[in-house]
């Protein structure tokens, strides 16, 4: 279904009619499927297109509903979608496992660091969402840490998202790489001790530190901002920036071609135009609030440019490999928090 007439066309996320052509091979146009919210995507496309002249069909998703990742997957065998705009760089890396894109190495990914982008070309990494404590100000300490869901004096008042979401389940994966095994499961174990509660969701976390339920949470530093707005009694800090710290986790949005596509040129545009300065300055002014991945980009004052945080230095492949073997020990974990 058309939600909005050209020159932006807007196709429904619902997996239907994997052989329809979205698209004729010759037009001036470029399919996009996108993951990352449409309030910050769509901004972004339509500048594009008004830009370039090239029309964009974008397929949105709703979030964590993963069916533009199903239907690319579904569409192997014959590709409709141009480019990927994924909002975390582990389902790229998936779609590279199975084929389904192919290498793209754009002159604007030159300066960004390289853990954001694909050693072979296969995605692109170029802004982030910064995970981050939201804190209850009326509390007289602070946490600083992700290993204050392991301290005494906070038992029973942290709150912690479902570990099988991809963020959350991604950080703690994270964790489980840099620290290794045995320590990050000691800490899992920690964190269960010390009465961690369990929530739905970011959203859900955000909401019951806003409303005094929980001392703070891990949370995306959009919902951290959401629920900043609908109560002052909420403080935003940035974890682990201390030298022997490990730094925060970054969600980074990424960017792929892919393979077989109709309109691989136009798809190259489109990328090169996701990768430059000005779009990444665009989201971190966005509801989204992301941090550009490029040192020097302007952003607004609530949000820090990537030269002034420390963030974990991992590797976004082998988190997808560890994270699908971990998830049953998550859900375990999880099991045990809800009880």
């Amino acid at each position: 279904m058309f939600r909005r007439a050209l020159p932006l066309t807007i196709l429904s996320s619902v997996i239907a009619a994997f052989t329809v052509s979205l698209v004729a091979e010759n037009d001036n146009s470029v399919v996009v499927y996108s993951s990352e919210d449409q309030v910050c995507s769509e901004p972004i496309l339509h500048d594009f297109e008004h830009d370039s002249g090239i029309r964009v069909n974008a397929v949105y998703d709703k979030e964590a509903a993963e069916q533009v990742m199903k239907r690319l997957l579904a569409e192997k065998d014959n590709p409709q979608a141009d480019v990927y705009w994924a909002n975390e760089p582990i389902h790229p890396d998936l779609l590279k496992e199975k084929g389904i894109s192919t290498p793209y190495f754009s002159a604007n990914a030159q300066k960004l660091p390289a853990i954001f982008k694909d050693s072979d070309g296969y995605w692109t990494a170029f802004s982030a969402r910064a995970r981050v404590l939201l804190a209850n100000n009326p509390e007289p300490l602070q946490p600083t840490s992700l290993e204050a869901y392991a301290d005494a004096q906070w038992k029973n008042r942290a709150v912690l998202a479902n570990p099988l979401l991809n963020t959350t389940g991604f950080t703690l994966t994270a964790l489980f790489q840099l620290w290794g095994d045995e320590r990050a499961q000691k800490f899992m174990a920690r964190m269960k001790n010390n009465g961690v509660k369990f929530s739905p969701g970011n959203g859900d976390s955000a909401d019951a530190v806003a409303a005094g339920k929980a001392s703070f949470s891990l949370v995306d530093i959009d919902d951290a901002f959401a629920a900043n707005a609908k109560s002052p009694n909420v403080q935003i800090i940035y974890p682990d920036q201390q030298k022997n710290q490990i730094g925060l986790f970054l969600v980074a949005n990424a960017v792929t071609l892919i393979r077989g596509g109709h309109h691989p040129d136009n798809g190259r545009k489109l990328i090169d135009y996701l990768l430059t300065p000005e779009v990444q300055r665009k989201l971190a002014y966005s509801p989204c609030a992301q941090t550009p991945l490029l040192a020097g980009v302007e952003t607004p004052e609530r949000v820090k440019r990537i030269e002034n945080i420390k963030y974990m230095n991992v590797n976004y492949s082998a988190i997808r490999k560890k994270f699908d073997t971990l998830k049953p020990t998550f859900a375990s974990w999880a099991s045990s928090l809800a009880r």
